[in-house]
C-alpha cells in the first residue's frame, strides 16, 4: 500500500510517499519531492493520506533543518531505480554534511569516469529522495551550483544550512512591500506530517 503525507520545510511543502516496511515498523521512503520539482510525484488515486506513519521522517527533516541532524537514518524503498543508478545514489549518500564533491569525482568512484559524467549527473538528476539523499552535495567540477530537480535556490540554501557556502542576503520582493531580508532556513514551529 502507498501512502502519503505533506509536511511543510523551509523549503516549501514536501510531499513525502511511502510503502509499510515488510518486518519492520514504520514506513520505508520512496519519495521526497519539492513543490515545483522536475519530475516530483503525484499523489495518486488509491494512495492513502498517513501522516503519523511519517512521523519519525517529518521528526529527523524537522532536525535537519534546524541544524541538528547531519544524517537521515530512514528505511528506503529497495528496487527502485536502475543498478548504474543505484550505484550513483549509494555514491551521493556517502557524501558527507557539509562537503562537496564533483559530478566527476561520483563518476570516478562509481567507475564512470570520462563520457560517465553526463549519464551520473542524469542519475543524479532522477533521484527520488531530495535533501535525505544530498544530491545538493553534488558540484561542477568548477566549483558551480549546476542542475539540482528542485531548483538551484534550493540547492544553494540546503548548502549554507550545511555550512559550505557563506549565507548571503537575498531581499524579498513583495508587491507593495518595503524591501527585507529573508531569515535563514530555521523553523519557527515543530515539522509536523499533516
Amino acid at each position: 500500500m502507498t501512502m502519503y503525507a505533506t509536511v511543510d520545510s523551509p523549503l516549501g511543502e514536501l510531499l513525502l510517499v511511502g510503502e509499510e516496511a515488510p518486518g519492520a515498523a514504520g514506513i520505508a521512503l520512496v519519495s521526497l519531492s519539492l513543490p515545483g520539482q522536475k519530475g516530483a510525484a503525484v499523489v495518486q488515486d488509491g494512495w492513502v493520506r498517513a501522516p503519523s506513519a511519517f512521523a519519525e521522517v517529518a521528526g529527523q527533516l524537522r532536525e535537519y533543518f534546524e541544524g541538528r541532524r547531519t544524517r537521515f537514518e530512514l528505511a528506503y524503498a529497495q528496487g527502485r531505480g536502475t543498478e548504474f543508478q543505484r550505484r550513483v545514489w549509494e555514491a551521493v549518500e556517502a557524501v558527507p554534511y557539509g562537503e562537496t564533491v564533483s559530478y566527476g569525482q561520483i563518476a570516478e568512484r562509481v567507475g564512470a569516469s570520462g563520457a560517465g559524467v553526463r549519464a551520473v549527473g542524469t542519475a543524479i538528476g532522477r533521484n527520488p529522495l531530495l535533501v535525505v539523499r544530498p544530491c545538493h552535495r553534488v558540484i561542477g567540477a568548477d566549483g558551480a551550483l549546476r542542475g539540482y530537480a528542485g531548483g538551484l535556490e534550493r540547492k544553494e540554501r540546503l548548502l549554507e544550512l550545511e555550512g559550505v557556502l557563506q549565507r548571503t542576503e537575498r531581499p524579498l520582493e513583495l508587491e507593495g512591500a518595503l524591501p527585507c531580508t529573508e531569515r535563514p532556513l530555521g523553523l519557527d514551529a515543530g515539522l509536523v506530517a499533516r
